[in-house]
């Protein structure tokens, strides 16, 4: 009996992973769109105190607003939510994924809502750009496209990776490692908070386009996603949220 119980749990449970993203029906009739990001990369999405904050969670706010719809946040590790989204437990996931030719495998890319790039940050003001990372040890996150382009700096002494930027930041600062390569507004929020904290800024490894996922061919989501990303773009309210964190317009030209 227990044999076939235990049948019956792994077919309920193969079901409720088998279930169909929702599409963008199904979300209007609910009225509410469940989203995911990381909230520890600030300025992008973090906790301040209770609250998520960050240019991309009032960017989505502004965009599903934009679609009447209502949101409902729910943050974890960097490293699941993509996984997380494959499995349907949200409907689209906006935590600064760059759009790179492995991910696009596995999930449909909204279109960008920022573009950026990984920058070189070190003690050491020699340490500046890629050609410099050779022999270095080098600190990035888990699963970013910071860490597939480092991988490519053949000369490097070792790469270590982190749960979180914030974590790979830590290293840094406890000299575990010489450098730490992350998203360039990150940095430069970081230095620019932390003035007496020796942070010094190089140059750009590489250059990507920024954009939030939905499950693998849910275009009807991701459509009616764009057409409220570009409205907010087109009105001014996106360029007064990039100023306000950026003091510039982030957007891809």
């Amino acid at each position: 009996m227990k044999f076939f119980k235990a049948l019956a749990t792994a077919a309920a449970l193969c079901a409720a992973f088998s279930v169909q993203a929702r599409p963008i029906e199904a979300i209007q009739k609910d009225g509410t769109i469940l989203l995911a990001t990381e909230g520890q990369f600030a300025p992008f999405n973090y906790f301040k105190g209770s609250t998520l904050t960050g240019f991309e969670v009032e960017v989505a706010e502004l965009v599903v607003k934009k679609m009447g719809l209502k949101v409902k946040w729910k943050t974890i590790g960097f490293d699941a939510l993509l996984t997380g989204l494959k499995q349907d437990r949200w409907d689209l996931v906006i935590a600064s994924h760059g759009i790179t030719e492995e991910r696009a495998k596995a999930v449909t890319f909204t279109a960008p809502h920022y573009c950026s790039g990984g920058m070189v940050i070190a003690m050491d003001p020699a340490i500046r750009s890629a050609k410099d990372l050779g022999g270095k040890i080098v600190a990035v996150q888990t699963g970013t496209s910071y860490l597939e382009n480092v991988q490519k700096v053949a000369t490097i002494k070792e790469m270590k990776n982190f749960p979180t930027d914030v974590d790979a930041r830590s290293a840094l600062v406890s000299k575990r490692v010489d450098a730490w390569v992350t998203d360039r507004f990150v940095a430069k929020e970081v230095a620019a908070k932390n003035p007496d904290a020796g942070f010094k800024l190089g140059e750009m490894v590489f250059i990507e386009q920024i954009a939030a996922a939905v499950n693998k061919g849910n275009t009807g989501l991701a459509d009616a996603w764009n057409k409220a990303l570009a409205a907010t773009m087109a009105d001014g309210s996106y360029t007064a949220i990039s100023t306000k964190y950026f003091n510039e317009d982030v957007r891809c030209h």
